[in-house]
């Protein structure tokens, strides 16, 4: 039984893979136009289906939205009872339909067409209203379903979804839409706080900031960095501008050969020009350069050198910048 079992599955997929690769053959002057009429439109992409490929259509509304493309999903059958509303003259309607003959879609084109709204159809029946309806005709047809009755949306929701995604992407690089853009929508999630977070809003800042002059000894120095919770001290001279950092790791190295380090002058035992940063360097960028350096802790100075900050590894970690 197992090995039936298998053996059906590979052979689903083996017909919905046939099925996306049917689709190759039909990508030509159709879409190219589909694609033109979206980028030249003035006002947002409807999507509408209903039932399974309203869900498709919901995942392609969604992925326009989120790539530069504004969106919204229109639910076939509730556009006829009141959502019909939200489409304007400017709009592009992309109504996808396997069938493209049921009563709602009967209902509702030339209606579309009474707003003034452009039909772009993305449909297994050429012949249908929706084809005849629609200003661009995408055919989304496939040769069999996966289901052996013939009934459950198989290869054709999965011929529909690629569509979708061959217009998605193809948009986003008309667009020339880049990683930013993309974070811009995104602020939520990992790639929006690699892209978009800045030193400034990361760095530590006030008491939590050890900043000492370079003739305190390291005695002060230290007590300095534990009131503060810190894992260095950035060293000034008299004037404010950075002259060094103090780390662990001096603080180690040191007490190895020095007994009388505590009532050293700081000057003598820092590191001198430590690498710095500025407060708006990308969070993402001052994580390459702590990694590439190996180093825990880095001074965030402005453009005269006065140190304003100080970044840590760990509050980079904890801001989910990796």
């Amino acid at each position: 039984m197992k090995v039936e079992i298998v053996k059906r599955a590979r052979e689903v997929l083996d017909i919905e893979a046939e099925a996306i690769k049917a689709l190759r053959k039909k990508i030509g002057s159709n879409f190219q136009k589909a694609v033109n009429l979206i980028l030249k439109t003035r006002g947002r992409v409807v999507v509408s289906g209903m039932g399974k490929t309203g869900i498709i259509a919901q995942k392609f509304s969604a992925t326009l939205a989120s790539t530069g493309t504004p969106s919204l999903f229109l639910h076939t059958a509730e556009a006829i009872h009141g959502d019909l509303g939200k489409v304007t003259p400017e709009d592009v309607v992309i109504v996808i339909s396997n069938s493209g003959s049921t009563d709602e879609m009967k209902q509702l084109l030339p209606l579309l067409k009474k707003i003034g709204a452009k039909i772009i159809a993305l449909t297994g029946n050429t012949k249908s209203i929706l084809a005849k309806y629609s200003d661009v005709l995408l055919d989304i047809s496939v040769k069999k379903e996966a289901c052996p009755l013939g009934l459950a949306p198989t290869a054709s929701t999965t011929a529909t979804l690629a569509m979708t995604d061959a217009l998605a992407v193809c948009l986003l690089e008309c667009k020339n839409f880049k990683e930013k853009d993309f974070a811009f929508f995104h602020p939520g999630g990992a790639l929006g706080r690699r892209l978009l977070l800045k030193v400034e809003d990361i760095m530590r800042k006030g008491p939590a900031n050890p900043i000492v002059n370079e003739e305190k000894k390291v005695s002060q120095v230290l007590l300095k960095i534990t009131h503060a919770r810190a894992g260095s001290a950035t060293v000034v001279d008299k004037k404010g501008r950075l002259k060094g950092i103090f780390t662990d790791g001096d603080l180690r190295r040191h007490l190895e050969t020095d007994v009388n380090l505590p009532k050293r002058k700081i000057r003598e035992v820092m590191t001198l020009n430590p690498t710095v940063v500025n407060k708006d360097m990308l969070a993402a960028e001052a994580m390459r350069i702590l990694q590439e350096k190996k180093i825990d802790e880095i001074p965030v100075v402005d453009k005269n050198m006065h140190p304003i900050g100080l970044l840590d590894v760990q509050d980079l970690l904890r801001a989910g910048v990796l």
